[in-house]
Parts: structure tokens; sequence; C-alpha cells
């Protein structure tokens, strides 16, 4: 294997993270960091061009749209010395199975993205299904119901195209995100855990694509989810996975 130029590292200076911890990827959501940090006692600390909030028993780190952003970010995560990192984001739905506003858990994923391919272990990604499973009890405990299945991860947001979205929803796709299996693969060549939770945003299997993630309620309601995936971390319910 050739060897990088660039390697992720822990610098002089730099937190040695807790284990267990949340990248955000909406920019959206960091609006709630400053209250949740404060909440928590989590201190500020660099992440490129995202935030990281750094704690005794949990991170918080985000946005990171899009694979290649998202990927930047994990890697730099991992060298801090993360292995069991929770992905929150928004996904579409391809499927009328999945609402604006379910909460969704991958069990597989497409790559349509550039960034997963320059892992060697990207064509034979294996989903954390225990982390999953955990993840999806511990959000049932809260009241929620998730629901699981496939995800197409695409940088083209504006190349979905209706035949992608019925042809992969004709074949069990229920989700699309920018994110996902690019995260996947890195998790996958590191050799640490990772599962994913989205909050489905909007839905494109319609005739007409119908975008809820500018209501102020659905925003308020990805905020709060975003607590109560901190509040798993803190009491251990997540963390000791």
């Amino acid at each position: 294997m050739s060897t990088c130029v660039i390697n992720p590292q822990r610098n002089q200076g730099e937190p040695l993270l807790a284990p267990a911890g949340i990248l955000a990827v909406n920019p959206s959501d960091t609006a709630a960091f400053h209250n949740l940090a404060k909440r928590y006692d989590l201190r500020r600390t660099f992440l490129f061009n995202s935030e990281l909030y750094a704690g005794a028993e949990f991170f918080l780190a985000g946005p990171a749209v899009g694979a290649p952003m998202a990927v930047l970010c994990l890697e730099k995560l991992i060298a801090l010395g993360a292995t069991r990192i929770i992905l929150y984001g928004w996904c579409g739905s391809l499927v009328p199975s999945l609402s604006v506003g379910d909460l969704f858990v991958p069990t597989e994923c497409l790559s349509e993205e550039g960034t997963s391919s320059h892992y060697p272990y990207s064509a034979h990604l294996v989903v954390d299904a225990s982390l999953s499973l955990d993840l999806c009890k511990a959000l049932s405990l809260q009241g929620h119901q998730p629901k699981q299945g496939p995800i197409w991860t695409t940088d083209a947001v504006y190349r979905e195209t209706r035949d992608k979205v019925h042809r992969y929803g004709a074949q069990g796709v229920m989700a699309v995100d920018m994110e996902y299996a690019a995260l996947r693969a890195v998790a996958t060549f590191r050799s640490v855990r990772l599962a994913a939770v989205f909050m489905v945003s909007d839905t494109l299997y319609q005739q007409e694509w119908t975008p809820k993630f500018q209501q102020k309620t659905f925003r308020a309601a990805s905020k709060n989810l975003l607590g109560q995936l901190c509040a798993l971390l803190q009491s251990s319910e997540l963390g000791t996975i």
C-alpha cells in the first residue's frame, strides 16, 4: 500500500477526546451547540471550519456538510481519540413509508460520492449492526420509533434525478444523504465504530419536491433530538457501547 503524504494526527496542545461523541453535520443544528456545551461542561477547541466541544463523557462536533468535509472532520476526531461516533444528520425520503420527521437508521449504504473510493475497504462496507441496534433501542426508550433500511449517499444534490429516486426506491433504498457512505468507509478503514441516525427532512418520491427543513418546527425538533442524543451519551446509554 502506498504511503500517504498527509496523515491525521493529534498535535501538541490538542485535547484527547472521550471515546464517544456526536458528529452533527447540519449547520442549523450548531446553533444549539453553545447551550449544550454549557449544560454538559464541554470545552470548545479547533476543528477546521467546524466546531468541536470536548467533555469528560463525550464530544460534540460539526457542522460538516458533504462527504469530503465530513471525512476530514471524522479523520481528525479519530486522531484525537474518538472510537464510537454517532452521526446525526437529515435525509430525504425515497419511499412513502418514510415521512418527514421520522427517524431513520441506515442498515446498508449505496455510495455515489467521490470520497469513499479512496479508502481500501470502501467496496466491502459493513454497517455496525450492534451499535445501530443499540442506538435504535436507546431512541425507542426516548419515545421514538426509528425506521431502518438502506441509504443512498451522493455529492450531487442537484443531480438526484427522478429516475434514480424511483429506481433506488423500487430496489428498497429508503433515503438519501450526503455523508454516510464516506464516513462508513473511514470507520471501516480506521477500525472504529460508527452508527447514524437521520431525521427525514424532505420527500423526493412525490411529483413535487416537498422540503420541510426550512420550517421552524422542523428545525426545533432537530435541535431537540440533538439534545436527546447528548443526554444519552451523558447517561452512558450510548457512551459505554
